[in-house]
């Protein structure tokens, strides 16, 4: 018996087109489904960075001036030429060794001087050293960015944005960090109105948050301070200012000792309303006065705080100031030269205690409701900036705007899970 093997049947036209489409079509549409990630390499970079930044490629102007320090003009101009998106800057660990710069560049495009690849990304950095050290961080295995990071690396792809890490805070604060510990890490979305630069975003008191993003809110219009305030910083607790500051054991040891702060007017300071007035002062030693306005609900609270204040009073007097009493109501301080040094009163009519350092206040400026934020601060950074009292590494578009805007709302309290919505606006005018 003899086998005969027939030719398989050709399948009609039609099926053949079907299949050939498919072959073609299924994987594009993946493709569009599931894109491969532009700028992966931001993921890599974000745990080396202390301050990360994204900037859109304005077509027609020239390169910005750390491109051309980087890269040198020639190519600077070349590359900048070739960009479509976004391009973005980062400070390390060590801020005084200058900013990085990482952009989309072709893999056959010959390596400038300091550079290296990070997946998609061409970082170059600022030095030799620079690099070196950037180099050895990328080679530690790291986890995927999850929670709070991933959502800054997915912003930092899609527009302007800026992340920020405890490092950073430390390097523009200095010593006025520990103010500033719920905002360790975090991130904001950035959009211009003319002259005014916006700001939306979240932060956490702790690195590596996987807690899910707070809810945002809209921040209420504010009039601009006057001219006669630098500074309003106005919250639900006073425990924002000082839970940083009462982390050292040494500092609340000497609270207690040198001006008679214990535990119990602390603990009631701590969870008191209060207002934080910064103003200039136009004559005498001082360059600026301060105000700090506690809101009590009760009048227990007033005599836990009298109690205090007594003591205070004690203290002050064997440091050698002399009390004096300039006004009705109004108890001060001064210095073997007759300098008022600070003091406090009580507010006519309500239950609130007015603490000032330099001269006595002659007003009580008003201030706006919170409503839903937790804390707010307006500040005038140009005109502290020029009596030089602000930190010296606030970045420069901060020292120069004329007004800022910065509200917060709290959403946890328990350790490690102390979260704010953030929302402001910074005048360049």
């Amino acid at each position: 018996m003899r086998l005969t093997l027939r030719r398989p049947a050709r399948p009609p036209l039609p099926l053949t087109l079907l299949s050939t489409a498919a072959l073609v079509l299924i994987p594009a549409a993946l493709l569009l489904a599931f894109p491969r990630r532009s700028a992966a390499g931001l993921e890599r970079l974000l745990p080396s960075a202390a301050l990360l930044q994204s900037f859109p490629v304005r077509t027609g102007q020239p390169p910005p001036d750390l491109w051309s320090q980087r890269l040198g003009p020639a190519a600077a101009r070349r590359l900048w030429s070739a960009q479509r998106a976004l391009w973005w800057q980062f400070w390390g660990a060590h801020g005084d060794a200058g900013a990085f710069l990482a952009l989309r560049a072709p893999a056959s495009l010959p390596p400038p001087a300091n550079s290296l690849r990070v997946d998609d990304l061409l970082v170059v950095a600022p030095d030799p050293l620079a690099r070196q050290l950037l180099q050895q961080q990328l080679q530690v295995r790291r986890r995927p960015p999850r929670g709070l990071a991933l959502r800054c690396v997915q912003q930092l792809r899609q527009g302007q944005a800026v992340h920020w890490s405890a490092g950073a805070i430390a390097q523009m604060l200095g010593p006025l960090a520990p103010l500033a510990e719920d905002l360790e890490q975090g991130c904001l979305q950035l959009s211009g109105e003319g002259s005014v630069l916006r700001w939306q975003g979240e932060a956490d008191a702790s690195e590596g948050s996987l807690a899910a993003q707070p809810p945002q809110f809209t921040p209420v219009p504010l009039a601009p301070l006057a001219e006669n305030q630098w500074l309003e910083l106005r919250g639900r607790q006073l425990n924002l200012l000082l839970r940083g500051l009462l982390s050292s054991p040494l500092l609340r040891q000497s609270l207690a000792q040198t001006y008679g702060l214990g535990p119990g007017p602390l603990r009631l300071l701590q969870s008191t309303p209060f207002q934080l007035r910064v103003h200039p002062v136009t004559a005498g030693p001082f360059r600026a006065g301060l105000q700090l306005q506690l809101e009590l609900a009760l009048a227990a609270e007033r005599t836990v705080l009298e109690a205090w204040l007594a003591d205070l009073s004690t203290a002050l007097g064997e440091q050698g100031l002399a009390e004096l009493q300039p006004a009705a109501g109004v108890r001060a301080w001064s210095r073997e030269d007759g300098t008022v040094v600070g003091g406090w009163r009580w507010l006519p009519g309500r239950q609130q205690l007015l603490l000032f350092l330099g001269p006595v206040p002659t007003a009580v400026p008003a201030s706006q409701p919170l409503g839903e934020v937790s804390w707010r601060l307006r500040l005038r950074p140009q005109a502290m900036a020029q009596a030089g009292l602000l930190p010296p590494e606030l970045p420069p578009v901060v020292r120069r705007s004329r007004q800022l805007l910065l509200s917060g709302r709290v959403a946890g309290s328990r350790p490690g899970e102390r979260q704010s919505s953030l929302a402001g606006a910074l005048d360049l005018r």
